[in-house]
C-alpha cells in the first residue's frame, strides 16, 4: 500500500476529479447501461471500473484495498488525460462527456 502522504494526496485528487456524487454516478450507470443487450447485472450496471469508483465513492480512505488505490490513480490519470477544462462549459462532444462521466466526472457540473 502506498505511504499516507501519497495515499492523502490521491484521495484530495480523486475526489477532486470525481465531481459526481455516489447518487449521480449510479443513476447514470443505471441510464447509460440500460437495455436488454447492454445491462447483464440489473443491479450492477455500468462497467467495472465505473462500478468500482462508485465502490469508492463509498468508503472511508481508512477502507480503501490496495486494488482501489490501483483504481483511484487508473481515474485520476484517465480523467486528467481527457479533460479539456478550455472547452468544458461548451462540452460539445456528447461521447467524450458521457465516457468521463462513467468514471465520475461531469465535463458540465461547475468546480
Amino acid at each position: 500500500m502506498t505511504d499516507t502522504l501519497e495515499l492523502d494526496a490521491l484521495w484530495e485528487e480523486f475526489h477532486r476529479v470525481v465531481n459526481m456524487t455516489s447518487q449521480e454516478l449510479a443513476a447514470w450507470l443505471k441510464t447509460r447501461y440500460a437495455g436488454e443487450e447492454t445491462e447483464p447485472l440489473p443491479e450492477h450496471p455500468g462497467s467495472p471500473t465505473g462500478q468500482h469508483v462508485l465502490a469508492i465513492l463509498q468508503k472511508r480512505r481508512t477502507d480503501l484495498t490496495d486494488d482501489d488505490v490501483r483504481i483511484m490513480y487508473k481515474v485520476v490519470d484517465t480523467v486528467t488525460a481527457r479533460r479539456d477544462p478550455e472547452n468544458e462549459p461548451e462540452a460539445d462532444s456528447t461521447h467524450r462527456r458521457h465516457q468521463l462521466m462513467t468514471l465520475g466526472h461531469d465535463p458540465l457540473k461547475p468546480s
